[in-house]
């Protein structure tokens, strides 16, 4: 029988320790966070991201998403431009200097993946893994659990 809390805890300690050694790499090689990272890949995959699309993607709040995309423009990798269908919000965009370092980073991050994620289980296994994170990761979202609120 599956002990599912030891299930829970290996999930978890393996999500943190992964997503620190992203976060070593990226900020060693390219002076970026994991979440700044995250935040450049979502931003730059979408043609009219708002702060509530990045919120919404990562389950964090709403005032946390827009500090730090305040940190992001900031850096000067991404910019704010008036959104044409709301005016009481704004499309978040990569610019130059963020896309060149999404192109330069995306390496060191696809890297890191292989590295920690794919070579130590079979194609058969990972296959296996991605299908079962994507519906466990639906069942949450259907359910409209585990967002922050605020």
């Amino acid at each position: 029988m599956v002990d599912v809390a030891q299930v829970f805890a290996d999930l978890v300690r393996y999500e943190t320790r992964l997503y620190n050694v992203l976060g070593e790499r990226l900020r060693a090689e390219h002076g970026l966070t994991t979440a700044q990272f995250e935040f450049l890949r979502i931003i730059g995959g979408r043609d009219n991201c708002r702060v509530n699309d990045l919120a919404h993607e990562v389950a964090i709040t709403v005032g946390a998403t827009s500090k730090a995309v305040d940190r992001l423009e900031a850096a000067g990798w991404v910019s704010r431009r008036p959104n044409p269908e709301n005016r009481r919000s704004s499309l978040i965009v990569l610019t130059d200097e963020g896309r060149r370092l999404m192109d330069a980073a995306t390496p060191t991050f696809e890297n890191e993946l292989r590295i920690w994620l794919a070579d130590p289980l079979t194609g058969r296994s990972l296959e296996q893994l991605a299908g079962t994170v994507a519906v466990l990761r639906r069942t949450v979202e259907a359910a409209r659990v585990g967002m922050p609120t605020g």
